[in-house]
């Protein structure tokens, strides 16, 4: 059950209640008091600040209890999501200090007139003379926020902002959220364009299905910086990383299992697209009108590209039939769809990756009984499926190397480095990916993402760790 933190302010009558009565009130309503502040002492009255863990569904609850409560005046609420979001998270600092004329002459008027020249005279320059060559726009119009859906560019902000501070804090890169007030895709490609000189690359997010296959698609063939749309690749990257070890696991090899993918939308497409680059031989792409059958015909192009490669199968059907003797299930879909005798159709030692968020395609403790390995996206089950551990990676070796675009032998390469943070001697059944947090991630797939870059051609620098 997911929890939350509450700092509840509260003025306490003393002739009517005690401290007492506040922490009993709480409790009985499912609250655990962690820490009590007194804001303003006094005989007759007082005000303190008490933070209260509780079940998230339960925190109405515990707010309506204190009010109802004669002596207790609830005088606020505060949560710590919020506060932490309270005038947004990420901000820019100078890199020198101006402390003189002198400073300022050389950082703006006169003297920057020379690196401007310079730079009209060598746009490559750009690189080094700027923040293009650490810098990453992180991108999106709020149509297909989280699980929430179109909420809007503003409501979808703190996200990026999320993912800026990501950006930064695990690979260093300088990333800025821009929020698009347009669902125009023409508007939205043209407008991307045009700003992109200022950056190294751009992080496409949360834009929906299939706007964002035509979005990217385009992008990287008239942009000569790297777009990667983490919602389609992140997932897909860190899905086959996880992919490789559990298959290590269960003693399959990837190029003899049944592979059914659940949900066939942006990253259910990048998924199997990675699935067939890593050796699947046998897929079965499923979506809510059942399987997509090789040689069928189908409106969308993705699901027509999927069609057409031989690798897919030919065996219509829901996903409770397809489901039965797969070696593998992979769910980008929505939570339920699947029930313990779904499962136990499987082959012996499942794979069942159920990533629907917050609830999975399967409960976790109807599947642990018969499968041999389970992961989900969520954070409170073992084996997390989380694009956390692609994109800082990427992006650092994407902009060390200068690379044109990430293609797909890149984004192969980033899932193996992944999948090799976690040693022999470390993986099992419940430990399959790496901790987002292991400093060995964004390193690994740096140097992953570069040598692939150099050997693809994509790379238009040599870093001085590769000479």
């Amino acid at each position: 059950m997911a929890q939350t933190s509450i700092i509840l302010r509260v003025e306490l009558n003393h002739e009517q209640v005690t401290f007492g009565d506040v922490a009993a009130t709480i409790s009985k309503v499912g609250g655990d008091i962690t820490s009590i502040d007194v804001i303003r002492p006094g005989k007759e009255s007082s005000v303190r600040d008490i933070t209260v863990d509780v079940a998230e569904s339960a925190e109405s609850q515990v707010v309506e209890a204190l009010k109802s409560h004669d002596g207790i005046k609830l005088i606020n609420v505060s949560d710590r999501t919020f506060l932490v979001h309270l005038g947004g998270k990420i901000n820019m600092q100078p890199n020198l200090p101006i402390k003189n004329r002198d400073d300022l002459s050389r950082v703006y008027t006169p003297g920057v007139a020379r690196v401007c020249t310079a730079i009209h005279e060598n746009p490559r320059k750009a690189y080094s003379l700027t923040i293009k060559r650490n810098t990453v726009a992180v991108v999106t119009d709020g149509t297909a926020v989280l699980g929430l859906g179109d909420i809007g560019p503003h409501a979808a902000a703190p996200v990026m902002e999320g993912k800026a501070m990501l950006f930064k804090q695990l690979a260093g890169v300088d990333a800025f959220p821009i929020c698009l007030d347009t669902k125009d895709t023409e508007e939205i490609i043209r407008t991307i364009k045009a700003i992109s000189p200022i950056f190294g690359g751009i992080n496409l997010e949360d834009i929906s299905s299939p706007r964002c296959f035509e979005i990217e698609t385009r992008l990287n063939e008239e942009l000569d910086i790297p777009v990667f749309h983490d919602d389609q690749h992140g997932t897909a990257v860190v899905v086959i990383a996880g992919l490789l070890n559990a298959l290590k696991v269960v003693g399959k090899r990837i190029e003899n299992v049944r592979v059914v993918v659940n949900g066939i939308g942006a990253a259910g497409v990048s998924i199997c697209k990675m699935l067939l680059a890593a050796g699947v031989t046998r897929l079965v792409p499923v979506d809510r009108e059942g399987a997509i059958v090789h040689g069928g015909s189908y409106p969308y192009p993705m699901w027509q590209w999927l069609a057409d490669q031989p690798q897919v199968e030919d065996k219509a059907g829901t996903l409770k039939d397809v489901i039965q003797d797969a070696d593998v299930f992979i769910g980008v879909s929505r939570g339920g769809l699947l029930n313990e005798d779904d499962i136990k159709k499987m082959k012996p030692d499942s794979i069942v990756f159920a990533m629907a968020n917050p609830e999975p395609e399967i409960a976790p403790e109807e599947a642990l009984p018969h499968v041999r390995v389970f992961a989900t996206g969520r954070s409170d089950y073992p084996n997390q499926i989380n694009n956390v551990l692609v994109f800082p990676g990427i992006f650092r070796g994407a902009l060390d190397c200068r690379a044109r675009r990430i293609n797909e032998p890149m984004k192969l390469a980033a899932a193996r480095a992944i999948a090799s943070v976690v040693t022999e001697a470390e993986l099992n059944e419940h430990y399959i990916i790496p901790s987002i947090f292991n400093d060995k991630v964004v390193t690994k797939v740096r140097h992953a993402i570069i040598e692939a870059a150099i050997l693809t051609g994509v790379a238009r620098r040599i870093p001085p760790d590769f000479r």
